[in-house]
Order: structure tokens, then sequence, then C-alpha cells
């Protein structure tokens, strides 16, 4: 793999975008304590390699890192650049991996030494990544499905389109179970078979893609907590922190933003049954 070498002079803002099935992070990062997603994520140090553990494991260096929904690990980049590339498990949970190199299971995850590293490194060293970003990670993530994934049962399919029409506190699983005739533990269990994560870890994963999506469009963080129905500041920044393992305002402020012309990415979702890039 040709190397390139880290932005001479001042370094690029972070950029986030939170639109479709994906959503992205690159930017640089210290070290993020263990927690868990609730999406498949693909990481990929820009311009070297960086640390990763799963409990009760060692620390492994690697230059790229699968890892599935709901699995906790560490991250330890020194403060380097982190490419971040999540996407929804219905829009197909492994399509990620398609992304990584020659690569070692460890448990459910994947770790290697290469693999897609360039498109991210892009989005991170243009300046006007924001414009182009959503185009760009369809095609990489595109480019990286195999269709291997199980078709989303119908019913899931459609709690999946409720939850994200709202995904607010009170959109409890009773209620979206009804709504697709489920019984709420047969419709949580279907959930988690499906997902990978429980019904409620999700929930929460899309609440903070809203709210992440809000910062991106310019809104405070207490603003963000309240259009996507967190009860506050505080509670925004401690899921947060629960999430991604590090505070909000390690990676979610002095971000780039797009251009005031081009709309910021938007929370939408194609129809179920259907790979969004047709991967």
């Amino acid at each position: 793999m040709n190397e390139r070498a880290a932005p001479s002079g001042a370094s690029p803002l972070p950029i986030w975008h939170v639109e479709g099935a994906h959503t992205l992070f690159a930017g640089p990062l210290a070290y993020n304590a263990s927690h868990q997603h609730g999406a498949p994520v693909y990481l990929a140090g820009l311009y070297d390699a960086f640390r990763i553990r799963f409990a009760p494991g060692a620390w492994i260096t690697c230059r790229t890192a699968f890892v599935p929904a709901g699995m906790p690990h560490e991250l330890d980049c020194a403060g380097a650049p982190l490419g971040v590339l999540y996407r929804e498990p219905d829009a197909g949970a492994w399509a990620l991996t398609g992304l990584m190199g020659p690569a070692e299971a460890v448990g459910s995850a994947l770790v290697g030494r290469g693999g897609e590293v360039g498109p991210l490194r892009s989005l991170f060293e243009r300046r006007d990544a924001c414009d182009w970003a959503g185009e760009a990670i369809a095609d990489l993530s595109g480019f990286a499905a195999r269709r291997v994934d199980r078709p989303v049962d119908p019913r899931i399919a459609k709690v999946l389109v409720d939850l994200r029409a709202r995904p607010e506190a009170w959109m409890s699983a009773g209620r979206l179970a009804t709504a697709a005739s489920l019984s709420s533990s047969r419709m949580q269990h279907l959930f988690s078979a499906t997902m990978g994560v429980p019904f409620r870890r999700y929930r929460g994963w899309l609440r903070m893609r809203r709210a992440i999506a809000a910062v991106v469009r310019g809104a405070n963080f207490t603003g963000a907590a309240h259009e996507a129905a967190f009860a506050d500041q505080a509670h925004f920044a401690n899921a947060f922190r629960r999430t991604f393992g590090a505070p909000a305002s390690y990676s979610l402020q002095d971000i780039r933003r797009p251009s005031p012309s081009r709309p910021s990415g938007t929370i939408t979702h194609a129809r179920q049954h259907e790979h969004p890039e047709g991967g």
C-alpha cells in the first residue's frame, strides 16, 4: 500500500455525515473507552495504524477493523485521524467487511493490516467534502456490499419504518410490536436476531444519529438534545460518552459543515428489502 503523509499545515476539521443507511466520522481521536454501537462499523487509520482492544483480550495494532453491532471495544489512536463508517444493520450487517483486506478474526470482529483507506482519507483531507460526502459514501458502501445478508423479516421491517420516523423514547417496544402484529417479547427476540443488538440499544442509536445530524446542521448541543428527544444536554452528553467512549466535545465541536447552498446529511432510508446502493 502506498502511504500518504498527513496534510501539512493546519489539520482539516473533523467531518461527520449522517444520511440514509450511513454515518461517517473522520478526524483525530485519542482514547475511546470501552463502548458499543447500535450498528456495525468499519475503522481505518487514515495515515497509520491504531490500537483496538476487545475485552478481556490484549491491545491489537491494526490498520483497519470491522466491529459488528453491539460488540464492546476500546480504541487508542494517540491523536491520529481515524475514518469511522457505520452502516445500518438491515442495509447489510456484514457488507462493510468488503472494505477489509486480509484480516484476522477476533470473535465476530475482524482486524487487518490493509483495506480501503484512500476514500475515507480523501473525505478527511478535502475541505469541501461535506458537499459530496453522501455520494462518495454510497459508492464506497456499494462497492463493499456482497449481497450476502438475508432479507429482513417484513414485521421487523415495519417496526424499523415506524421507529425511524419517530425514535423518541415513547415509541415503546409494545406499541411498535402491536402495530406489527407481534407480541412485545416476540418482536424483541426477532429484532435482536435481525439487527444484532437489542431493541432499546438500537432505538438509542437512532436518537444519537438524529442528534449528530442536528449538530452538523448547526444546532448547539442543547438544541440537538431536544431535537432527538433527550431529556437535556446532560442526558445527551452521557449517551454520547456511552456510545463512543469519549465526550462529545472531543469529536463533535469545531466540525466542518456543508456549504450554504448544499443540504446537510439527512436521516432517510430506502424501502425495506432493498440495499440502498444496490450492493
